[in-house]
């Protein structure tokens, strides 16, 4: 593996060099319909399972990686806002891959491609299930079918989130650092035309002002009042295998998975990082770590009728990759779990908010078998 490495930085998981990804917390969508993008309501928090050996499962030390905590049907969502320089990003649900629906091999691909290209992709609500549009990522534990792995494969044996990351390859990398440094040699008035905005965890979706939180739900948990951010000890004796979780698919919403415009060639042939994302129920959480987890999601209907942002995103410079085959037969949790009865009110015109194209040290993490 190339130099880098994953750390993490506050709640960052810090990928090779450039590479920068936050899981996010935010609505979750009602599963008929296509909608606008849900807005960002915090970041998840994220622990090395390295610093825990005491309390994580033996299978999650010898997988290595880091850990957050998520309710039953939670949504969630992958900001890239603070990339750096151009990557390559694999993301796997359960060891399926997100952007083609095929099992994951951990090479690059291009037919079908089978990874993200940051900082082109600001972020990534869900599987790449229909024409311009993703399916949300939904939190499901294993063992129901109802995961996306479950689905696809047949088998629920992973869980979690995989990410593993691509630099350029030195020639290629050597001209985009020339070209960034011819493309920002202009007067201090103001930046060149098309040029980035200063990128980190405040650039995206819009914000929100504080949501109250809904009242605690019993085990996993039902709906994390948070500051809307922009879109962005008590230790057991001993250690238990924890009730293991993945991901399944919610609602349908706008969102485009952009084609690469460069060739396979000019990405480096060994990755600079890759890490496993374990996804650990609030119970769980609390027991592993001492820490309490963040309270439980916002009621949607809520915060729609507070008349908070909802958002849309339009890019016509960009190429959408056809929809997956395999994430397009993937059912939403609730043809597993049956209907939550959360209640949905149709965001107010002046309540969606038009987003133009996206402007563009941590700790080390214990890499292990997975």
């Amino acid at each position: 593996m190339a130099e880098g490495g994953a750390r993490v930085k506050g709640n960052a998981l810090l990928l090779g060099d450039g590479a920068e990804v936050r899981f996010m917390r935010t609505l979750r969508l009602p599963e008929s319909g296509t909608h606008n993008l849900p807005p960002g309501l915090g970041e998840f928090p994220l622990r090395r399972v390295e610093d825990h050996p005491d309390t994580v499962p033996a299978e999650w030390l010898a997988k290595g990686g880091v850990m957050l905590p998520v309710y039953l049907r939670e949504a969630m969502w992958l900001s890239f806002a603070g990339t750096a320089q151009p990557t390559a990003l694999q993301v796997g649900v359960g060891k399926v891959c997100a952007v083609s629906g095929e099992r994951w091999t951990g090479e690059l691909g291009r037919d079908p491609q089978n990874y993200l290209v940051l900082p082109r992709q600001p972020w990534l609500d869900g599987i790449n299930s229909g024409k311009g549009t993703v399916r949300q990522f939904v939190a499901v534990p294993l063992g129901l079918g109802a995961t996306v792995e479950g689905q696809v494969t047949g088998e629920e044996t992973t869980g979690g989130v995989q990410l593993q990351a691509f630099g350029l390859a030195a020639e290629a990398l050597a001209r985009w650092r020339e070209a960034e440094r011819a493309r920002t040699a202009v007067p201090r008035w103001g930046p060149p035309a098309g040029g980035p905005l200063p990128s980190g965890p405040s650039v995206g979706y819009g914000a929100g002002p504080m949501m109250p939180a809904a009242a605690p739900a019993p085990a996993y948990g039902g709906p994390p009042g948070s500051a809307a951010e922009p879109r962005m000890r008590a230790r057991a004796a001993e250690p238990r295998r924890s009730p293991a979780m993945g991901l399944g698919v919610g609602g349908a919403m706008r969102q485009e998975v952009y084609r690469d415009d460069r060739g396979l060639g000019e990405w480096a042939r060994e990755p600079a990082a890759r890490v496993f994302v374990h996804l650990v129920s609030p119970p769980e959480w609390r027991r592993i770590t001492g820490e309490e987890p963040p309270p439980s999601p916002v009621d949607r209907a809520a915060y729609t009728k507070a008349g908070l942002p909802w958002f849309d995103c339009y890019d016509e410079s960009g190429t959408d990759l056809a929809p997956s085959g395999a994430l397009g037969q993937v059912e939403p949790v609730g043809e597993w779990l049956g209907e939550d009865g959360n209640p949905w009110i149709q965001p107010a015109p002046g309540q969606v908010k038009p987003l133009g194209k996206t402007p563009r040290p941590g700790r080390p993490v214990q890499d292990g078998d997975w």
